[in-house]
């Protein structure tokens, strides 16, 4: 396809802000999802092609993350699990069925998100000093995990929100940690999503490529902010991103 330089500018700028906004929440897709729309391109193939810009920006996610020392893995692997598992049964089921459930599934997701944080703040922001814990300790954590990954398979949009709540509300990590280990989550299942929609040739790569050199840049600066910003300013922007991810989905056709 042909990219006009508005175009071009409108993926470098949704993605920059997108990058953002996903390294220190979720719902950047909520921004880069309707921009790949705009140029014409259908809901299905948008959503297979925005993988590739969320993808890259883990990508610089972890090794921004790792360089400041943020980043747990001592349980990385039984976290990934469920995540990996979710995530692969998601993306088939989102690369056959309907565009028109989306909808409803991301919607009840980011209400039920918005209410956990106004009821209960403590589950995404866990008090300072509580010591987090591991997977084996806390076999609930295998089934929020996994509904995280398929949930993310299947959608994309606002996963970084349900992450965080699995992460932070069964395991206890605290947000900048959480953060980390939720860019890791994202980069695996997406890579495995986005390997299934590139078997279906789902994917465009010249949009997509664009669109993932300004995600890339965003999650530079995002996990510069994850770390200098308060607990309790994050917690807030979490559920501002949260309503604007349910704001979204009001909006999908």
């Amino acid at each position: 396809m042909d990219l006009s330089l508005g175009y071009i500018a409108l993926l470098l700028i949704t993605g920059l802000i997108a990058g953002v906004i996903n390294i220190l929440a979720g719902g950047g897709s909520n921004l880069t999802l309707p921009a790949l729309m705009v140029m014409g391109i259908p809901a299905d193939v948008a959503n297979a092609t925005n993988r590739l810009g969320v993808a890259m920006q883990n990508v610089v996610g972890i090794f921004g993350f790792r360089k400041h020392k943020k980043l747990p893995t001592d349980d990385l692997g039984p976290i990934l699990l469920p995540t990996i598992v979710g995530g692969i049964l998601g993306a088939v089921l989102a690369s056959y069925a309907p565009v028109a459930i989306l909808k409803p599934l991301l919607l009840g997701a980011m209400i039920l998100m918005a209410l956990v944080i106004l009821i209960a703040p403590d589950v995404v922001s866990p008090p300072e000093g509580t010591t987090a814990h591991k997977v084996k300790d806390r076999p609930s954590s295998w089934l929020w995990l996994g509904l995280a990954g398929f949930y993310g398979g299947f959608v994309q949009a606002g996963v970084g929100l349900i992450l965080i709540a699995a992460l932070a509300g069964s395991l206890r990590y605290d947000l900048v940690r959480t953060n980390a280990l939720k860019v890791v989550c994202v980069f695996v299942f997406t890579t495995i999503a986005l390997l299934i929609f590139i078997v279906r040739g789902q994917v465009m790569w010249l949009p997509g490529l664009i669109l993932a050199c300004g995600t890339m840049v965003g999650a530079h600066y995002g996990v510069r902010l994850a770390i200098s910003v308060s607990p309790k300013a994050l917690k807030w922007f979490i559920f501002l991103m949260t309503l604007a991810a349910s704001a979204a989905a009001l909006l999908v056709d």
